[in-house]
């Protein structure tokens, strides 16, 4: 393959540069963001010429190669995203148009029992990481809700907390266990580190995503569970307890913040497979 020119390569900084702006403006996520911009460049790319002169024909030879290199489904359906946006919302084209949207493989989450929630909960032994986790759990909050959840917005004494800016830019009110905002208040008490947020690092900064990713994994190896244990997994974890629990799943959808009640009943799916474990009074006669 022809090494890239210096005048395709300053072309495609300049729409990057550009689509990037948008994206802020938009107010879209720093990890969307630099998704879309990770793709986009990887298309500009593989074509080698302007995206104002760019056909169907490109778009598609690029999607099949990404899956002849073995792209995921979820990942195909990002791309198109991705490039989708760059089309129509930024160049004003309709190129995508006739480009179907990748089918997403419906997998079913990974849910805990009960018994390894606990589990994993009791192999963490530093107090903040414990309440991390216990705060995933109990609240059923993304991993970034938790990295971001600031003192001012805990109601202790109604057991509430205000989710500011979540998924789509959307405010929400949650639960909190009571087993939770007991150990949380003993343990802002007696932090030495001022800061605004409910769990920082020594410098008073927010904890990162990553950082909560390695307790997750952690905490999993020690007590020995060998599902695919995530942060997202607390939060699917507890809309599933919920829902066996006989509550509400319109009550579910408001908790987790889904805005459409499709995106929550995934977990009656969820919940079905749990009631096919169940062992038949027959086979213990």
């Amino acid at each position: 393959m022809p090494p890239e020119s210096n005048e395709n390569k300053e072309m495609i900084e300049n729409y990057l540069e550009r689509f990037k702006q948008e994206l802020i403006v938009g107010g879209f996520s720093n990890r969307t963001l630099k998704m879309y911009l990770c793709y986009v460049k990887e298309f500009l790319e593989f074509i080698k010429k302007d995206p104002a002169e760019v056909k169907r024909e490109d778009i598609i030879a690029f999607m099949a190669s990404k899956v002849e290199r073995g792209a995921s489904s979820s990942t195909l359906a990002l791309v198109y995203s991705a490039l989708r946006h760059f089309f129509k919302e930024f160049m004003r084209s309709d190129v995508m148009e006739d480009v179907k949207r990748p089918k997403k493989g419906k997998k079913l989450p990974v849910v805990m029992t009960k018994d390894e929630v606990k589990r994993v909960i009791n192999a963490t032994t530093k107090k903040r990481d414990k309440l991390i986790l216990m705060l995933l759990y109990s609240s059923g909050l993304r991993v970034s809700e938790v990295t971001k959840l600031k003192i001012k917005d805990l109601n202790l004494e109604e057991r509430t907390a205000m989710v500011r800016g979540g998924k789509g830019k959307k405010d929400r009110l949650v639960i909190l266990s009571e087993q939770w905002v007991n150990e949380i208040k003993q343990y802002l008490a007696k932090r030495k580190v001022k800061s605004e947020y409910v769990f920082c690092r020594g410098n008073g900064m927010p904890i990162s995503v990553d950082t909560i990713q390695r307790i997750v994994r952690k905490a999993r190896i020690k007590a020995g569970i060998n599902k695919n244990i995530t942060p997202h997994s607390f939060r699917h974890s507890f809309a599933t307890h919920l829902l066996e629990a006989g509550e509400s799943i319109r009550k579910i959808q408001e908790l987790l913040g889904h805005s459409s009640l499709s995106t929550t009943q995934i977990y009656t799916k969820v919940s079905k497979e749990e009631l096919k474990k169940v062992k038949s009074p027959l086979d213990t006669l």
